[in-house]
């Protein structure tokens, strides 16, 4: 009988090195159904001889849960082993190793690898019973900004280290890029590296990890179309692209139903845009192609605007040492705000200014503002923003005393919500503190094809001027939001991720106003700069000339 059980035992213990039998019993022990089919995948991939692995699978999936579970399986099989556990915040790092002990602490199977009372056993760092004395522990939790270098590890496990927040701007992007490098230099010799996530942006590191030898698996939330197949090429996951192959009516349907179906789907795709989405839920980072984008940052002119007056003209110039580093650039890889190479001629007083309002409801868009004036065939942006909350008293009174900070001579609303309804609402404030016309506009064509067609005219052609307070306030006013939706409310982010494609952004409203305020100056950009500077010193030889024969009248010029 002893005996019969002892083979028993060695048969099941077997078994388990296979980690997909191990994740069957962890999640029976918590209370889960069976892994799905689309789990058991990502389980076998974790456990290949592949040294260096990205798991890339849409959010929901359970990709953190598995690896958890994964990490126990490699104590199970080797207590000897170090882990390290690097996430994009101390924090999530810490919770993924509680998880990891509390698994530990309650699975029957693992409870030999319970620390002993002399032993390592906090949430950041950990030991397992038959480990050896080590300065190492089994288990260690950091920040991917923390203390990685010192540590060493036979198996690194990178959850989540990339963040809206860390990769917002280039300059994070390229920190985070340099920090992973570090983990070379940790993982001992046949270790093994593993990176889990969803991309962030379009320049997600996931996508630079190949170039180092990391081997890409992508699991999508839903079936691929034919564009996206061909891009994902040999990373899609084997179980998404036979089951594609044998049927192709899936082609958009939900690959994990039990998690999400195909309307669940379809509303997240509605809230986040479709770009989001993209990313997030179909990994899919071919949207950041240039011919997809139109707009780009490095063609806007950056510079500190005079209220009152400008230069005859601006020349722009991409050069490196023209880079605009100290604003936060939240453009797609590349792409960078640049300063004027020069400035030319005298300053002069603005041609006019206009104001520029596109009113919401009290919904997740904002009532957005846009003040422009003009000079010399240049439009300059001198302030732009949204509000939240509808357009109540608060935001009447702040939109007025920008107009009258701004010395706007016309103001123009979007008619389209509330049939003129916010013109009358906004009156009353502009009687009492600023004197200013109104003028309603309604637009009847697409959105995003409307703001395409209107501002990349403008930024090929480098006529559009930013002051460099309205960027720095832009991404400062969106830091009360999560850093996911931060980064979505945000003019120069709207700006260079809108394509022509409808629904292509979840807010678009900061984009769009400034839009409709560049659409007014149509008419007079086609005078070139350098003609009106031309024409301006043939006006000024006149008057010299006037005043010479001492003879002010405006017709002397043609009676010579």
């Amino acid at each position: 009988m002893n005996s019969h059980l002892k083979k028993k035992a060695l048969v099941e213990q077997s078994k388990l090195k296979d980690f997909r039998n191990f994740l069957f019993l962890i999640w029976k022990h918590l209370r889960l159904p069976p892994p799905t089919a689309l789990q058991y995948n990502i389980a076998e991939y974790l456990q290949s001889k592949d040294r260096r692995l990205i798991v890339e699978a849409f959010r929901g999936c359970g990709k953190s849960w598995i690896t958890s579970a994964y990490v126990c399986h490699q104590l199970y099989l080797n207590p000897q082993i170090n882990v390290l556990v690097v996430s994009a915040s101390k924090t999530r790092s810490d919770d993924f190793s509680t998880f990891t002990l509390r698994l530990i602490q309650e699975v029957p199977i693992l409870s030999f690898l319970i620390p002993k009372e002399n032993q390592r056993q906090a949430k950041i760092a950990f030991d397992v019973a038959p480990a050896r004395a080590s300065h190492q522990p089994s288990v260690k939790s950091v920040g991917i900004f923390g203390q990685i270098t010192g540590s060493r590890a036979d198996l690194i496990i990178a959850d989540d280290i990339e963040t809206p927040i860390n990769t917002m701007t280039q300059g994070m992007r390229d920190r985070l890029s340099e920090t992973v490098k570090e983990f070379e230099s940790v993982i001992k010799p046949d270790g093994k590296i593993c990176f889990l996530g969803t991309p962030q942006c379009e320049q997600s590191l996931y996508n630079l990890l190949p170039e180092r030898g990391y081997k890409k698996r992508i699991w999508t939330a839903k079936y691929p179309n034919k564009k996206q197949k061909a891009f994902f090429g040999k990373t899609l996951a084997p179980i998404i692209y036979n089951a594609q192959e044998l049927d192709s009516k899936l082609e958009g349907q939900p690959t994990e139903p039990t998690r999400f179906d195909k309307e669940e789907l379809d509303e997240r795709e509605a809230s986040y845009g479709r770009s989001q989405f993209a990313l997030q839920f179909m990994l899919d980072s071919r949207l950041s192609d240039a011919d997809r984008y139109p707009l780009k940052l490095s063609d806007l002119i950056i510079t500190s605007l005079n209220p009152d007056r400008a230069y005859e003209k601006y020349v722009w110039a991409a050069n490196p040492e023209h880079r605009a580093d100290e604003l936060p650039c939240v453009g797609m890889s590349g792409d960078f705000y640049y300063r004027p190479m020069d400035r030319v001629g005298e300053l002069l007083e603005y041609q006019g200014a206009v104001m520029s309002i596109d009113p919401s409801g009290k919904g997740a868009d904002e009532t957005g503002y846009s003040c422009t004036k003009f000079l010399n065939g240049q439009i300059f942006v001198t302030a732009a923003g949204g509000f939240r909350g509808g357009y109540n008293d608060v935001v009447l009174a702040k939109l007025v005393k920008i107009a009258k900070e701004n010395q706007v001579k016309l103001i123009l609303i979007e008619e389209n919500f509330g049939s003129g309804m916010f013109i009358e609402l906004i009156k009353p404030y502009l009687a009492r503190e600023y004197t200013c016309t109104t003028k309603g506009v309604r637009h009847t064509t697409q959105k995003e094809k409307r703001i395409c067609d209107v501002l990349e005219p403008l930024l090929n052609q480098h006529r559009l001027v930013i002051d460099d307070k309205v960027i720095q306030n832009d991404y400062n006013s969106t830091q009360i939001h999560t850093p996911e939706l931060a980064l979505r409310y945000q003019l120069f982010y709207q700006m260079s991720r809108i394509t022509r494609d409808k629904g292509s952004l979840a807010h678009d409203d900061r984009l769009d106003v400034l839009a409709m305020s560049c659409q007014y100056w149509a008419d007079r950009i086609a005078k070139d700069a350098d003609q009106a500077m031309a024409d301006r010193k043939d006006d000024l030889v006149r008057q010299e000339l006037d005043k010479f024969l001492g003879n002010d009248s405006s017709d002397t010029w043609f009676q010579i």
